[in-house]
């Protein structure tokens, strides 16, 4: 069986139809009316925290995460979010789903994804699941690819290549020697020059085929440069040219969940991560994600999580 890859075209060259969208979504926003200014202008909402220039997650910390209720550390891999750097997920072992621009494929042993920064991402794994999250620095001497890619890799020597050089590389993380940040340096290097070489003599298969899987692509890619200022699918749906019905039959189709969902998925993340990750008060929180009020961001959160912002913060 080949060796494959994935890939999402990049927004920019979406097809010319009325679903071609996130490249064009300024100036759609540009001519459509503007919404009903608020009272008070929104305070802009705490950026993604930039991780470490070098880290390297093992994915089995995320193996028996709770629960439905929203408490441990499950809501990190479901819930829709992204990363400010170039991040690689390398599942040796286990399966599931993941989403990436608003598609859902499966994943199972052996399965490489690579994620630009502030691509949406989530994944939902059956059972227990082995590997790493890498996220890279975005620096010029390093090419990374542009768009995001799923690979599965069933040769042997493969498997073991990456492994072992996202393994090296965990190991200069932890290493005080001379030579530390050039060495990781050049650790990163070679990850960035071997998934070059994979990428040139692998089958490429688009993973947004049709028309629905990029107008979803295009949503996920408005929604993280806009979801502090909106939550209603109607403004996005008006800013990619789309009615909210046909956007929401796009939706189920490339990852079983409508558009609300998906929404609702990366606002109540950016709240959780909100309090458990910084001292806010949950009125401001509220404030900063684009809530009306306290009292409309705790029922929505509660209705998203199971528990209140308080609730919620006491547990972690």
């Amino acid at each position: 069986m080949p060796n494959k890859i994935f890939h999402t075209p990049p927004l920019g060259n979406l097809s010319d139809t009325p679903q071609a969208l996130a490249s064009q979504a300024t100036s759609a926003r540009v001519a459509t009316p503007a919404p009903k200014k608020r009272k008070a202008a929104t305070p802009k909402i705490p950026d993604i925290p930039m991780p470490p220039a070098y880290r390297v997650i093992p994915l089995a910390r995320y193996n028996g995460a709770s629960t439905a209720s929203g408490h441990g550390d499950k809501w990190r891999t479901q819930a829709m979010r992204s990363h400010r750097v170039p991040t690689l997920i390398w599942f040796t072992r286990g399966q599931g789903r993941f989403t990436m621009s608003g598609v859902t494929r499966g994943f199972g042993p052996h399965n490489l994804v690579y994620l630009p920064p502030r691509t949406m991402y989530g994944f939902e794994p059956i059972g227990q699941i082995s590997g790493y999250i890498v996220h890279l620095p975005q620096v010029n001497e390093m090419e990374w690819p542009e768009e995001p890619l799923h690979l599965r890799f069933t040769e042997v020597i493969q498997q073991n290549e990456i492994t072992g050089l996202i393994e090296n590389l965990a190991r200069e993380i932890d290493n005080d020697q001379p030579g530390h940040d050039r060495a990781l340096a050049l650790q990163a290097g070679m990850i960035s020059v071997w998934l070059e070489r994979q990428m040139s003599v692998m089958p490429e298969y688009e993973l947004t085929p049709d028309a629905s899987r990029r107008l979803v692509a295009a949503y996920t890619a408005l929604i993280e440069e806009k979801f502090h200022e909106t939550h209603t699918v109607a403004d996005y749906a008006t800013a990619l040219g789309v009615t909210a019905t046909h956007l929401t039959r796009a939706c189920n189709i490339a990852n079983g969940h409508p558009a609300s969902k998906i929404l609702a998925d990366r606002v109540h993340f950016e709240a959780r991560r909100m309090l458990k990750e910084t001292d806010l008060p949950v009125k401001d929180i509220a404030a900063k994600l684009g809530f009306h009020s306290p009292a409309y961001f705790s029922r929505s959160f509660h209705k998203a999580t199971g528990v209140s912002p308080r609730q919620f913060r006491q547990s972690c």
